[in-house]
């Protein structure tokens, strides 16, 4: 069994940055990550509010985050958790065969996208329905494709599917949408996109792969079809904590109740990120987290300060 100081769930940038405050501070340090490190962040095409940066490739990001964490010696573990046991004396955090304990353990697990549910959507997954506009962006190059959404990434993808796509229809069941002020005006004045405010999808349409959406009118419930050849789903986000069942507290979404300091209801079990209940997302928010968690994390190893 390996044993180590801070276990870290989750290499996004809360669970990088965390570990490069955990190597700094002499802590042996393990990072847990079944996927490329970097969460969405990594799959991000253009970050451009992170602080003193300015506009970066989100995976250009993310590898110097992780090439940071491991100068200070964390090392990064490619498994996926799968229950966390409590001990006398930390964690077992199991992955399938494979189980590594811990005296504190920071859950930095991220969040995935959640589905919206309508009929065809889980059939023509991987069919035409994604969630990746990075992943199966190039995939529709110079056809018609739809995405749905009206928040922040569902912008950001709409802008960047637009160096593939022929046209790009941006649905969204409001007049105005949620995401920042220079996303909603770089969208609305973009030559390949087409916005469908107040409607929403019914359902999706296609065979073996996706052949149009079926829009709803949110006024009168009138309903019309799209032909597309693809859509991208971007309706929020889902943590990734329901493999914690009652380790720690959880709102009614699955999000991680923390203090200021990212404590959690559980003693020696920090959060960090997008996993825990908080206001904003963002790269910049989860740095701080994670530099958080992992100080009140060593100030409890070092003293069994909470």
């Amino acid at each position: 069994m390996d044993r180590t100081d801070l276990l870290i769930v989750g290499a996004g940038p809360a669970g990088l940055t965390a570990a490069i405050y955990g190597g700094r501070a002499g802590l042996s340090t393990r990072v847990l990550e079944a996927m490329s490190p970097g969460g969405w962040a990594a799959r991000t095409d253009r970050i451009e509010n992170y602080p003193g940066v300015g506009a970066v490739q989100g995976a250009d990001l993310a590898a110097r985050m992780l090439e940071q964490a491991q100068s200070f010696g964390a090392a990064l573990l490619p498994d996926e958790a799968t229950t966390v046991v409590p001990l006398a004396d930390g964690f077992e955090t199991r992955c399938g065969d494979a189980v590594y304990a811990a005296r504190a353990l920071i859950l930095a697990v991220g969040t995935g996208y959640r589905k919206l549910g309508v009929p065809g959507e889980e059939e023509l997954t991987g069919r035409g329905v994604s969630y990746c506009a990075t992943c199966d962006g190039p995939l529709f190059r110079d056809l018609e494709i739809a995405v749905v959404g009206g928040g922040d990434s569902a912008l950001q993808e709409a802008l960047y599917l637009t160096r593939f796509a022929g046209r790009v229809h941006l649905v969204h069941r409001r007049d105005e949408f949620r995401a920042a002020r220079v996303l909603a005006d770089r969208v609305r004045s973009h030559p390949k996109i087409t916005c469908h405010c107040r409607h929403t999808v019914a359902r999706v349409v296609g065979g073996d792969a996706v052949e149009s959406v079926v829009l709803r009118d949110t006024d009168g419930g009138r309903e019309r079809s799209l032909p597309v050849a693809g859509v991208f789903f971007f309706v929020g986000l889902e943590p990734k904590t329901a493999f914690l069942g009652d380790l720690v507290k959880r709102d009614a979404g699955g999000f991680i109740v923390t203090d200021d300091d990212m404590r959690t209801s559980r003693r020696g079990v920090l959060a960090a990120g997008d996993c825990r209940v908080k206001t904003l997302r963002q790269v910049s928010t989860a740095v701080g987290d994670g530099a958080t968690a992992a100080f009140v994390a060593q100030k409890y190893l070092e003293d069994g300060e909470w």
